[in-house]
């Protein structure tokens, strides 16, 4: 199975189950829980923004992840539903962080991100306490929106777990799924590899590639999708047999369906027929969505000109933009 088999597998897995990220009547609830609401429909959003991105129109593949997208606005009721957060909870970022997806993707609301604008202008806004690696995600969340980030990009980097170059043995999960993220933030979700600094994409380069050996060896498929992201957002890529290996070990716990399980053996491979949808819904849609997006970076990776993969490789020699 390809690269591309793999991405077109779990999006028309995604496809089949768009309706488990559709916003319930408890999305702007008081009680509501928002890993559960709008976190979902985000990230549906942010990854089809990025697929879009690396396949052309025409493509089906194109065609399919525009249909998401649409689907996933017309939650937001087209954006209406962001002012209506933001009243609701003004200094929670998750709105703004869920609005920057669609922006992305060119979906935007004017009202809206013109009162966001005002609330990251306050102290309150600026003095929130929050982990390194999700205040490196607030500021990007700005910048997208098209509002002027309220602190220091390089300043931020430096107190997360990756920009401060840690011992490679002190790698583990929260610190796996860290890392992925401020790459991700760093290059605008795979769009700009330059972003990454030059030190962070040499330390990478380097141990990556066992970290990634690793989450597959204990069966942590939506780390190592968000590795295998990672690998294909750097100026310099690890070497093409260390993730073809990697690539065949994902298609191979991908169930019929198109869904990959966030751990764990897949389940259609181990028994008896467990039918055409082995999983909860909880359990594997964001490996899924992850395998989809890293399968996109990793083409749209291989498919650069090589004057511009030559040019890319010395693009990280700058700051992060």
């Amino acid at each position: 199975m390809s690269v591309r088999d793999v991405e077109a597998a779990a999006l028309d897995w995604v496809w089949t189950h768009r309706d488990r990220f559709a916003l319930g009547d408890d999305a702007l609830a008081a009680e509501g829980q928002v890993n559960r609401t709008w976190k979902p429909l985000g990230e549906l959003t942010q990854v089809c923004a990025s697929v879009s991105r690396c396949t052309q129109p025409g493509d089906p593949l194109h065609t399919r992840v525009s249909e998401l997208l649409d689907f996933a606005w017309q939650q937001t009721h087209r954006g209406e539903l962001f002012p209506l957060m933001q009243s609701l909870e003004p200094f929670a970022t998750y709105p703004l962080e869920v609005y920057a997806a669609f922006a992305s993707a060119g979906l935007r609301h004017p009202g809206y991100e013109t009162s966001a604008a005002v609330l990251t202008r306050t102290r309150g806004w600026r003095l929130t306490e929050q982990y390194p690696t999700r205040r490196l995600g607030v500021l990007e969340a700005e910048r997208r929106s098209g509002i002027a980030p309220h602190g220091d990009v390089p300043q931020a980097l430096g107190r997360t777990w990756l920009g401060g170059l840690p011992e490679p043995w002190t790698f583990e999960r929260a610190a796996g799924y860290a890392l992925t993220h401020v790459v991700f933030h760093l290059t605008d979700w795979g769009r700009t590899p330059r972003g990454v600094p030059a030190d962070l994409a040499d330390y990478l380069l380097h141990w990556l590639p066992p970290w990634l050996d690793t989450c597959l060896d204990a069966r942590m498929w939506d780390l190592s999708c968000e590795l295998l992201a990672v690998a294909a957002s750097l100026p310099r890529p690890p070497e093409p047999t260390v993730l073809e290996d990697a690539w065949q070990r994902v298609a191979a716990a991908q169930a019929a369906s198109g869904a990959i399980p966030e751990e764990g053996a897949a389940q259609d491979a181990a028994g008896p027929d467990p039918g055409p949808d082995p999983y909860d819904f909880t359990d594997c849609y964001h490996s899924t969505l992850m395998a989809a997006f890293a399968a996109a970076l990793a083409a749209a990776a291989t498919a650069r000109p090589p004057a511009l993969r030559h040019a890319a490789r010395h693009a990280g020699q700058g700051a992060p933009g």
